[in-house]
Formats: structure tokens, sequence, C-alpha cells
């Protein structure tokens, strides 16, 4: 059975998937040519659409599988690190690169190794978990 707190975190995720979909219409008009963008511009909003779009799915299919598992509290948490690497991960992707014409990305490119740091510790976490409940069933 699933947590209340996961199957709310499930029903917000779809939502945001709308969004992320309605992000592809901006994609669309970059590749196009309809919306002003460097190449340099190009390639990191491409990268984090595509990064929004897969850590989503990726931390909805962690709670599910916490939640599957019955690991309690803790699993809730591993799958809310997942999810928060896609907002940290496409947000470094999408704000280094903002403003006219940018030759390099800004300091927001942190935000990138932020999150590819806490989805590291969240999977290594979530492996380690579910394969101690396994092992201890």
């Amino acid at each position: 059975m699933f947590s209340s707190s996961m199957t709310i975190t499930a029903g917000v995720v779809l939502l945001t998937i709308i969004g992320i979909a309605y992000g592809g219409t901006f994609m669309l008009r970059v590749v196009t040519g309809k919306q002003g963008a460097n190449d340099l511009q190009k390639s990191f909003f491409r990268a984090g659409h595509a990064h929004a779009g897969m850590l989503v799915t990726l931390g909805l299919v962690v709670g599910l599988v916490m939640s599957a598992a019955d690991v309690g509290p803790l699993g809730d948490r591993i799958a809310g690190g997942v999810l928060t690497t896609a907002i940290l991960i496409p947000g470094g992707f999408f704000f280094s690169v903002i403003g006219r014409d940018p030759k390099k990305p800004n300091a927001w490119i942190a935000l990138i190794w932020a999150g590819a740091a806490l989805l590291t510790v969240s999977l290594l976490a979530g492996g380690i978990l579910l394969i101690t409940t396994g092992a201890a069933a």
C-alpha cells in the first residue's frame, strides 16, 4: 500500500509533467528559430528540458518503488531527494545561460553539480535501503 504522502506526491508530479510538456513548446520555438538563442543556449535548453522529464519520471518511479517496498518515511525522503534534482539540474541548465548571447555558462551552473551530488546520494541511499529491506524480509 502506498503512503498518503507518496500518493499526494505522485499526483503533484503528474501535474508537473504538464508543465514540462508545455516547456516542449518553448523548445520547439528555439529549434525552429522562432525564439532567439545562440548555440550554447540551444544545447543547454535541450539538456535542461530532457533532464526535467527524465528526473521527474525517475523520482516518481523511485517513490512508488519505495512505497511498494514499505520502507517507511525514509523512502519518501529518498524519493524527495530524487525529485529535488528535477528542479536543481534543469534549473542549472536554464539559468546558467540566461542573457543576451552568453559565451559561457554563469555561476548558476553550480545547480547542476549540486543536483548531481544529491541524485547520487539519493540513489545510493535508496539502493542500500531496498537491498537491506529485502534481505531482512
